[in-house]
């Protein structure tokens, strides 16, 4: 005879059955562990697609006041504690959208975060956020083109590429710098051949090895053995849907992206 054990655990028997019957039974009692089975998976990929739905709204209402105009001036004030928002936007590894579906993870360097912060509490002359009339760097009043920057309203800063596990999955940061007295921030070469106001294809490009040799410390530690990238100089403004944007000189831009 064969054992067979029921769904409530109890073990039966099934006696004297011819083979065919005994192969419909067998038969019958596959077809009911898999559709139990096959419940059993689905209930669960259920319950994590919910899981993960809820986490991700979770991190959005979350982080609404990152990416959200409205949620932006209300959490950070009016006037906007512009240097508050910088540093949150670092700390929570916030992606900016450049040129229309470009990922790039803002990256403050150590210096410039710790300046940004003590501005934040009130030592310090807030970061300037221009007007939506000023969507190039040139329209800004007393503008020039060289490789000045104050930390306020023009700040030095990198695209940097190939950078493992960078936010928004493409590998690609923007690292924000001090003017000056910053082991992270620009090197002599890069302030002497400053150009950023021309196209970038005709620009001097440089790798971590380059970076390392001119000074730039930390940079493999922090952004990886194969990152390269350029050099630009960036200003902040709003557009007429109240976005702030980060551009570059040359204009390429980008605002802050929704957090997933």
């Amino acid at each position: 005879h064969i054992g067979l054990i029921n769904s409530k655990g109890v073990m039966f028997s099934i006696r004297r059955l011819s083979r065919p019957a005994t192969c419909r039974a067998l038969g019958a009692c596959a077809v009911l562990l898999a559709c139990h089975s096959s419940m059993n998976f689905i209930a669960g990929a259920i319950g994590y697609k919910r899981q993960t739905t809820l986490a991700r709204h979770a991190t959005a209402t979350a982080t609404k006041h990152l990416h959200d105009p409205s949620a932006r001036d209300e959490f950070y004030g009016q006037p906007m504690n512009v240097a508050k928002y910088l540093v949150d936007l670092h700390d929570a590894n916030a992606p900016f959208d450049f040129c229309g579906g470009m990922m790039f993870q803002l990256v403050l360097s150590n210096k410039l975060r710790e300046h940004l912060a003590s501005v934040a509490e009130g030592a310090g002359e807030q970061p300037t956020v221009f007007d939506s009339f000023k969507p190039r760097m040139f329209m800004t009043p007393g503008y020039s083109q060289d490789a000045h920057a104050d930390n306020v309203k023009v700040f030095h800063g990198r695209e940097i590429r190939q950078v493992p596990n960078a936010a928004g999955g493409m590998g690609f940061v923007l690292q924000l710098s001090m003017a000056a007295g910053d082991p992270e921030g620009w090197t002599a070469e890069e302030i002497k051949e400053y150009d950023g106001w021309g196209h970038d294809s005709g620009r001097n490009w440089r790798n971590a090895d380059r970076w390392e040799k001119e000074g730039f410390e930390g940079v493999k530690a922090k952004f990886g053995e194969r990152a390269f990238g350029l050099h630009h100089r960036f200003y902040l403004h709003f557009d007429f849907m109240n976005r702030m944007w980060l551009s570059a000189e040359d204009g390429c831009e980008g605002h802050p992206a929704r957090l997933s």
